[in-house]
């Protein structure tokens, strides 16, 4: 666990997220016919693959586990918090990930209750 997981203010401790590393390492232990470096490679790959599609504007869909496309945001007139000073802030594209059902579904997973004299 990481400080940060440990210091959430949930009763429950949660690991909140994985880093790059973390991935191939995991990858590298379910795998390990695979070299860490090849590991690695791949997922570095695999990554620099779709920002590049993304920022081409394409869209990228994973069956199964959801969509990510960009999303315009518009010009709009913010503030400087410091100042209180308009600003304007120019339109820009932003990644927009939608998962799929499959991974709503295994992230939302809830046991089925087991009903009485009935086993699973």
């Amino acid at each position: 666990m990481t400080d940060s997981a440990s210091s959430t203010p949930t009763s429950q401790s949660v690991e909140t997220s994985i880093t790059r590393s973390e991935l191939v390492d995991l990858l590298a232990e379910q795998f390990p016919q695979l070299l860490p470096k090849d590991v690695e490679l791949a997922v570095k790959t695999l990554l620099d693959t779709m920002t590049g599609s993304l920022s081409k504007g394409k869209r990228i869909e994973l069956r199964g586990v959801g969509s990510f496309v960009l999303h315009q945001r518009p010009a709009r007139v913010g503030r400087n918090p410091k100042s209180g000073e308009q600003v304007l802030i120019p339109e820009k594209k932003v990644p927009h990930f939608k998962p799929g059902k499959e991974l709503r579904e295994r992230v939302d997973y809830k046991a089925k209750p087991v009903k009485d004299g009935q086993s699973e």
